[in-house]
């Protein structure tokens, strides 16, 4: 049995950019900070950052250009990817990302929190847009708004 499964938490680092493929689908790429906070053997609070690129494609890709944004907080869920490709200079690169396939926004718009309309209801207010792109539900309000400070290690 294999896994490949990635969740972060954490805050984007600059706003989503969203290109379009030559097959003409949307891809979104954008990078998280993650922190990381212990204390050291001396007693001394020590903090450490790490950075995340990120990869969304379709109508996730959609959704993060819309609704994020450089400061945003959010949960994401994937797998990760690396990829290579000559450079210019005719060396050969490696980049290794994360797909997104789930994205939860863990934080309100400017201070007011929005769920965009679904279909058949109007726009209500809401702690969280959603999106899965297994069930392609980009509407749908988390259960429950998942706390770094909740999590136990």
């Amino acid at each position: 049995m294999n896994l490949n499964k990635v969740m972060l938490i954490g805050n984007l680092t600059r706003d989503p950019e969203v290109r379009q493929t030559p097959g003409g689908q949307n891809v979104a790429s954008f990078a998280i900070a993650t922190n990381m906070v212990w204390t050291d053997a001396s007693g001394q609070r020590q903090e450490r950052a790490e950075f995340t690129n990120i990869v969304a494609w379709r109508k996730l890709a959609d959704i993060c250009g819309r609704y994020l944004k450089k400061g945003s907080k959010v949960y994401l869920e994937g797998r990760l990817q690396t990829r290579d490709w000559t450079g210019k200079d005719g060396i050969k690169r490696y980049t290794t990302e994360v797909v997104a396939e789930n994205m939860i926004m863990l934080d309100s718009r400017g201070g007011a929190p929005f769920t965009p309309a679904t279909p058949n209801a109007p726009a209500a207010p809401s702690d969280e847009i959603s999106y899965d792109s297994n069930f392609g539900d980009a509407n749908a309000p988390a259960e429950e708004e998942i706390k770094v400070e909740n999590i136990p290690f």
